[in-house]
């Protein structure tokens, strides 16, 4: 039986599709051992985009994901997200240099990346610099859907990788967008142009299709594939283990994974869900007019999310197909960060406001002066570059010089010399005010052990002022009481 390796994706990528990074360090920290017996190959653990979100609302410090996260691993090997390039905005060099550098001093040391053009001159250039900074590489391959996006494209692209040696290349469906012929086609050819660099396999499942894909491509060839763990599988996540797995002893493969210690973690979670009203991931059916938005499942989540926060959340499906415009317009971007949140973010603002391009985000006329690069530039429709362009604003962002300060530059702006790196990040990625904020924030809520409910739940009942508990389940019965 041939082995197929399995890297688990539930507390990133699952969390971002699903839980829109609702999940927090008490809810992760009790299910960390049992992931960690279950024989991964490695495990999606932490990215920057946590740094705002947990100071902000969840009021939590996130280096504690990392401090705390990583003392209960010791058997798998634990990724990153991200590299040097990628992201929403310009940040400084020094400040993407330091969360790489802080990060694998916690001991992680693999990363996940992309280049959103799928740039492997860029990306090879990157991945050289993160090996320098203590960093593997496993290179995103994205798949899109458009007339530029050609067997040609990718067979050319597939090529460029194997030229940059990576770790590992991942061929990411970010989107959900890939039917079973078409995973085998490109598998196919993807796999005969890198040679002998290690193939990954990941996708969404957005349509539904994403169980039948992953299979479609172990079978030419794929030995390392990407699940979640319900409820944070399926829907805008990944396949859950439990399916594939069981399909791949079907179809005579082996895969390495230990099933059996992973439904402590399905519970955990799920009652997790249940009790803070969280998504469960559940199987979707396929829904033709996917394949023209083609918003990524991390995306679907926030969107849904933002729009509700602004009681607009009836304008979900309006907002979807103006994306399917915007995205032509622009010359058809692959829906991956940062271009499908520029997509998004204009196709929203075209749908509040009534009127196409009234208003651009920043981000938006700096893809129209190509500083996201001259491929989108070049390939916009000429008309919209052009009512984008012809506004004060893009005059000013046209003549703007972005700063590439010091660390020790930035370091004064954010408090001095004294403050340690993950301090530092903080309050540049959260805020001052909200970092000074936490220390009057109330204590982490901590949830109890996925495996060993009762054993934890007499120990946080010690804890408590109470001077007699009585427990009764069935036939089982339990009375604890203080002495006088």
């Amino acid at each position: 039986m041939e082995e197929v390796r399995i890297v688990d994706t539930t507390l990133r990528d699952g969390d971002i599709s699903l839980w829109a990074y609702g999940m927090t360090t008490g809810m992760m920290l009790p299910a960390l051992r049992h992931l960690d017996e279950a024989g991964f190959d490695s495990m999606e653990f932490f990215l920057s985009l946590r740094f705002k979100k947990f100071v902000r609302e969840h009021k939590e410090d996130p280096w504690d994901w990392l401090r705390l996260g990583t003392k209960e691993i010791k058997n798998t090997r634990l990724r990153y997200h991200g590299g040097l390039h990628s992201g929403f905005e310009f940040i400084p060099e020094c400040i993407r240099r330091l969360v790489i550098q802080t990060v694998v001093k916690y001991g992680i040391d693999l990363t996940r990346t992309s280049n959103a053009w799928n740039n492997f001159e860029l990306l090879g250039k990157e991945a050289i610099e993160l090996k320098k900074l203590g960093m593997d590489t496993v290179m995103n391959l994205i798949y899109a859907i458009s007339p530029r996006h050609t067997d040609e494209y990718y067979v050319q692209k597939a090529r460029d990788a194997a030229s940059c040696k990576p770790y590992r290349v991942c061929f990411k469906d970010v989107g959900g967008m890939l039917t079973p012929e078409r995973a085998r086609t490109l598998v196919r050819l993807i796999k005969q142009n890198l040679g002998e660099i290690p193939l990954e396999f990941h996708a969404h499942c957005n349509n539904g299709l994403a169980p039948f894909n992953l299979l479609e491509a172990v079978k030419e060839g794929v030995r390392i594939v990407h699940t979640a763990i319900p409820p944070l599988a399926n829907g805008s996540s990944q396949p859950s283990v439990f399916n594939v797995a069981s399909n791949l002893r079907a179809l005579g493969y082996q895969p390495l994974v230990n099933t059996d210690v992973l439904l402590a973690v399905r519970d955990h979670f799920s009652r997790i869900a249940k009790e803070q009203g969280l998504p469960v991931g559940a199987p979707r059916e396929y829904d033709q007019a996917w394949y023209g938005h083609q918003v990524p499942g991390g995306m679907i989540s926030n969107l849904r999310h933002q729009l509700k926060v602004m009681g607009k959340e009836e304008k979900f499906e309006e907002v979807l197909e103006e994306i399917s415009q915007v995205r032509a317009e622009l010359g058809y971007p692959i829906m991956v960060t940062p271009f499908a949140q520029f997509v998004g973010s204009q196709a929203a603002i075209n749908v509040m406001v009534g009127e196409r391009y009234k208003e651009a985000t920043d981000q938006v006329i700096q893809y129209a002066l190509g500083l996201w690069g001259k491929e989108g530039s070049d390939a916009m429709d000429a008309a919209v570059k052009a009512k984008i362009l012809d506004r004060g604003r893009a005059r000013e962002i046209e003549k703007t010089v972005y700063p590439e300060p010091s660390l020790g530059e930035v370091r004064k702006q954010y408090g001095g010399a004294h403050l340690s790196d993950e301090e530092l990040l903080l309050r540049f990625y959260a805020g001052p005010e909200f970092v000074d904020a936490l220390k009057k924030a109330p204590p982490r809520k901590e949830y109890l052990d996925a495996r060993k409910p009762l054993v934890r739940l007499v120990e946080e009942l010690g804890k408590k002022k109470l001077g007699h508990v009585y427990i009764r389940k069935g036939e089982f019965s339990l009375t604890i009481q203080k002495d006088s």
